[in-house]
């Protein structure tokens, strides 16, 4: 079972990309973000010509989360993350597909920073670490993907000392993310890669894809109830490199079946 998280920086202005994506890699799940799109303006019958069911948390220009499935039953549990009621940014998604939960993330950038973004992106950092915490209590087998907007270490980042004053970067965030893996969660990526330069975003300045300046910002985290079924991982970075593709580039995972563990 191949599984990919992808920040698709508007859905609908880049669905020729994502479809064409999608016919190219064939991934059994994906989880998108920053629809950039409105419940009601979510492309569900474009994706259902190629065979995806999607369920989808949209909001006006910013943010919104999804989760696509072919050939697996999708059922949503909950479009929200827990802890505050009052945040009503789309940014969280989680459904059951198939025998597993996968949960769709799109945590707050929290630049410019010091001030009221950062403080936010702890606050949620803080909830998901709860939230985490409590689907790993649960036993059950977990994928949390997304765009953390983190980066975890100097490894994933291009000349890290120009990263030092932005929220990407900072300490906090950074230790937020090292105690959220030390939980239990495998970062599959670096489970399988661990001393491989690789990036996952590239801004659209400075011809940073041309010069592979890049940062690594899109996770999969697994449950050690799924991770023994971890067989490989990568990203598609030419995907990156198409006409209006979006500045982050799909990120996945190979799961072998059940019994062949």
């Amino acid at each position: 079972m191949k599984i990919a998280t992808y920040n698709i920086n508007g859905v609908n202005g880049r669905l020729p990309v994502l479809l064409k994506w999608l016919e190219e890699a064939k991934p059994d799940v994906v989880c998108l973000q920053e629809l950039k799109a409105p419940q009601d303006k979510f492309p569900e019958r474009a994706l259902l010509d190629v065979g995806y069911n999607s369920i989808w948390h949209g909001q006006k220009m910013w943010n919104g989360v999804a989760i696509l499935a072919r050939d697996l039953p999708l059922q949503e549990v909950r479009n929200s993350l827990p802890g505050d009621e009052s945040d009503l940014h789309s940014r969280y998604i989680e459904a059951i597909v198939g025998r597993m939960l996968v949960c769709c993330l799109y945590l707050p950038n929290g630049n410019p920073a010091p001030g009221p973004k950062f403080d936010y992106k702890m606050a949620w950092f803080k909830r998901l670490k709860k939230h985490a915490k409590y689907l790993l209590s649960e036993e059950v087998p977990v994928v949390l993907a997304g765009d953390y907007n983190v980066i975890p270490t100097e490894k994933d980042v291009y000349k890290p000392e120009r990263w030092v004053d932005n929220a990407l970067f900072f300490p906090e965030p950074r230790k937020a993310y090292k105690e959220l893996v030390g939980q239990g969660w495998i970062d599959s990526i670096r489970h399988l890669h661990p001393d491989e330069t690789i990036y996952t975003f590239w801004d659209y300045l400075r011809n940073a894809y041309g010069r592979d300046a890049g940062l690594r910002l899109d996770h999969l985290l697994l449950s050690p109830q799924i991770a023994p079924r971890l067989v490989a991982a990568g990203v598609d970075k030419h995907v990156r490199g198409w006409e209006k593709s979006s500045d982050h580039a799909p990120t996945w995972i190979v799961l072998a079946d059940e019994e062949e563990i």
